[in-house]
């Protein structure tokens, strides 16, 4: 991606997790409120793909959820997946537009760091492979580590979704830091010819500094939004997220040209 002064930057895609409002649904049972409605919702205010984890614990996100979404939205479908046997089988029997593989723990509430491909390699390449052979995009959320980054090249996977929740969890001095790591990762990765997302955390305060990091293609919001919610709805939510990132996208674009 040429990004030098007077190239117009590609437009900045939102993904729309929507596992929290599985999270509430399952509080209760029953069928409300539905994730496919959200995902519905999420694609008339303006989102360009959706987002749902299938855990093995099945915490929020089920298996006739991913059913709804991959056979009644038009939007593109990102199902994140630990690297099992059974989520493959679920992945391959679907065919979502793509899968981003993750860490996943049993005991954690969230995810709570990328996964680690340096050391993975070997077992992560036989789910790389299959997926990518079935026109599955695969991508590998990591951490902002060029070791990770470099990892994952040689794997294969075309796409990494950076974690920036260390960037959304700090603030002042400690917060710029991460954000240089994020902008070299980003870099980093273009350079290695591959397609770069980040998600995790982001809010609308923080939207607008990964939003402007020119080589970030996609970005992956969902418990932010689903909370916002709550209180403006998840249309408004999702409308206002989407002009902060184009906002912020527009300005940095422009300063670059200058």
């Amino acid at each position: 991606m040429n990004t030098g002064a007077g190239e117009t930057w590609p437009r900045l895609r939102l993904g729309v997790n929507i596992d929290h409002v599985a999270t509430i649904r399952n509080a209760r049972g029953g069928r409300h409120p539905d994730p496919l409605r959200a995902a519905r919702i999420a694609a008339q205010a303006g989102a360009d793909g959706i987002t749902a984890h299938l855990r093995e614990d099945r915490r929020h996100i089920s298996d006739e959820d991913i059913l709804a979404l991959c056979s009644e939205i038009e939007l593109p479908l990102n199902l994140e997946m630990a690297a099992t046997d059974e989520m493959l089988s679920i992945a391959l029997r679907h065919q979502p537009h793509a899968a981003c593989i993750v860490p996943e723990k049993r005991r954690e509430l969230t995810t709570e760091g990328g996964l680690d491909v340096c050391a993975g390699h070997n077992r992560l390449a036989r789910y790389v492979e299959e997926l990518c052979g079935a026109g599955i995009r695969v991508s590998l959320f990591i951490d902002p580590d060029p070791r990770q980054i470099e990892a994952a090249a040689v794997l294969g996977a075309p796409v990494v979704e950076l974690h920036v929740g260390a960037y959304c969890d700090t603030e002042g001095a400690a917060r710029a830091r991460e954000l240089d790591r994020i902008k070299a990762g980003a870099l980093r990765a273009a350079e290695a010819g591959l397609e770069c997302h980040a998600g995790h955390g982001l809010s609308f305060e923080t939207v607008g500094d990964i939003a402007a990091i020119a080589h970030v293609e996609e970005l992956n919001i969902g418990h932010f939004l689903i909370g916002e919610a709550i209180f403006s709805g998840l249309d408004s939510a999702i409308k206002r997220m989407r002009a902060a990132m184009d906002k912020a996208r527009a300005e940095a674009s422009g300063q670059m040209s200058a």
